[in-house]
């Protein structure tokens, strides 16, 4: 479905980002993998498995020369720019408001908001017509829960962003929308759930699925062909939605 394609995935080393990497991959893509440790960049570069047709740039996401790198290195290497999925995120602390560290705050919001903010800023000028930017959400997008203003309030405002970018890349069909998912089995949520468990003095794990109508965590590659549908011209009129991806835990 990306034969020909080239795209971008920030986070390219954490689970989602990898399993959406590989898929693209598997679908004719050519992808250029972005995360902040080479280390592990490096690891999720082997595991994507694309050869030639895979390449790694290590950067801050939340940093606009940073930003203009891994843009300019995709272009460098394939001469085009399609598909831009930011998904790179960080979780913060758990902590009531009133003793959230402000500093942790403008953290959670430089990574998950600036970053996505950034790469509309700087690769939508280099994208080809007819392109898609999809952007990674949650379901506390659309919800919240106590303990989690900074992560809450990051993952409401990208909803924002990509309405507004939609309407602006509408005349060049290029497409913006967001993908939320609910809890994934994995170490970033695995660790949203330890530190939630010790907030709340019970097993968050057990608890998160009791509130999930298919009563189970999902799975990064579940999330991958989610993003794949945005991200190929099978969502060929779809901009500007929220595409949940949450076991009908927002319901």
């Amino acid at each position: 479905m990306l034969k020909g394609k080239v795209c971008i995935v920030t986070g390219g080393a954490g689970s989602i980002g990898l399993a959406t990497a590989a898929l693209f991959l598997r679908e004719g893509a050519r992808v250029m993998l972005v995360d902040r440790e080479p280390a592990a960049l490096d690891a999720a570069l082997r595991a994507a498995g694309g050869g030639a047709n895979a390449r790694a740039c290590a950067a801050d996401v939340a940093d606009a020369a940073a930003t203009r790198a891994y843009i300019d290195a995709t272009l460098a290497a394939w001469g085009r720019l399609d598909v831009v999925f930011a998904n790179a995120g960080v979780s913060g602390v758990v902590r009531p408001v009133t003793d959230y560290p402000e500093d942790e705050f403008d953290r959670v919001l430089a990574v998950n908001v600036r970053a996505p903010f950034l790469a509309c800023k700087y690769g939508l000028p280099k994208m080809s017509d007819g392109g898609s930017v999809v952007i990674t959400s949650s379901v506390v997008g659309v919800t919240s829960d106590p303990g989690i203003a900074a992560y809450a309030t990051s993952k409401h405002a990208v909803i924002g962003l990509m309405r507004t970018v939609a309407k602006e890349a509408a005349p060049r069909r290029i497409r913006v929308n967001v993908i939320a998912p609910g809890p994934i089995d994995n170490g970033f949520q695995k660790d949203i759930e330890r530190a939630l468990g010790e907030a709340i003095g019970r097993d968050a794990t057990q608890l998160l699925d009791s509130l999930i109508p298919l009563a189970r965590h999902g799975r990064a590659e579940e999330i991958a062909r989610a993003v794949l549908f945005l991200a190929s011209d099978q969502s060929s009129f779809t901009t500007g939605t929220v595409l949940m991806a949450d076991g009908g835990m927002h319901v």
